[in-house]
């Protein structure tokens, strides 16, 4: 990217990948075969994302939601997971990538959870860039395990009710370490958040493109960058 450009990478891009399964009926495939090529898409932003500047990007891998879906489905997916980080822990490790996980992690199947804590566990030293999976994720439910939290500190007597504000709310998210995102990117066109990030997607850009999440290359995000670049972001004031 040029240097114009690089003034203005996002610190934390939050990426709905979707049209996976648009992109499978497109070329005549199963389902299963889209979520594979949009995990390769996974494996390009893995490799390049340590160069592109963005210290964060969290993945809407699957949300409370996705249960709905076919048992086949579902187990393919989970399967995927799996897959994906066999074939990329290594990756992520010679890049200096760190991973985490945003969800209720607990109900996801004994096999992919193994997996996972093993992968956050490797990459925990790693500080060229923060790759988050949302897995079993939904933003209604991150806000509800919050509020419960702080219920029932105050029904233990050491939190008081006049204490709660936004940045206590905040501190009981799943990851409140890591900063807000400043972009939201959205495949293939869909104008909704999807129960995605929604207490901290407040006051991120937004950028949705057409292009189906399998076919979402660095070129596609670049083009997202550079849209980024063009924002005035006033955060509900004036400059």
């Amino acid at each position: 990217m040029g240097t114009e450009t690089e003034k203005h990478v996002p610190r934390h891009v939050a990426i709905i990948m979707d049209g996976n399964g648009r992109w499978a009926a497109r070329h005549g495939v199963e389902r299963v075969e889209g979520h594979r090529k949009g995990a390769l898409a996974v494996r390009q932003l893995v490799e390049n994302l340590a160069d592109t500047g963005i210290e964060y990007v969290t993945l809407y891998a699957f949300s409370t939601e996705n249960w709905k879906r076919s048992k086949e489905e579902v187990d393919a997916l989970m399967e995927l997971l799996c897959e994906f980080i066999d074939a990329n822990l290594s990756v992520m490790i010679e890049k200096g990538l760190r991973l985490l996980a945003t969800g209720r992690i607990d109900g996801l199947p004994e096999k992919s959870r193994d997996r996972l804590k093993l992968a956050i566990e490797k990459t925990a030293s790693n500080t060229r860039g923060t790759l988050i999976l949302a897995l079993n994720y939904g933003g209604r439910a991150e806000i509800v395990d919050a509020a419960r939290k702080i219920a029932s500190e105050a029904a233990a007597g050491t939190l008081r009710p006049d204490e709660i504000d936004e940045t206590l709310f905040a501190k009981n998210l799943y990851l409140p370490e890591i900063p807000d995102p400043d972009l939201l990117i959205r495949t293939s066109g869909e104008l909704r958040l999807s129960n995605f990030l929604l207490w901290e997607l407040s006051y991120s850009e937004i950028y949705v493109t057409d292009t189906l999440w399998p076919d979402f290359d660095k070129a596609e995000l670049e083009k997202a960058i550079v849209a980024y670049g063009t924002r005035n972001r006033r955060f509900g004031g004036r400059k």
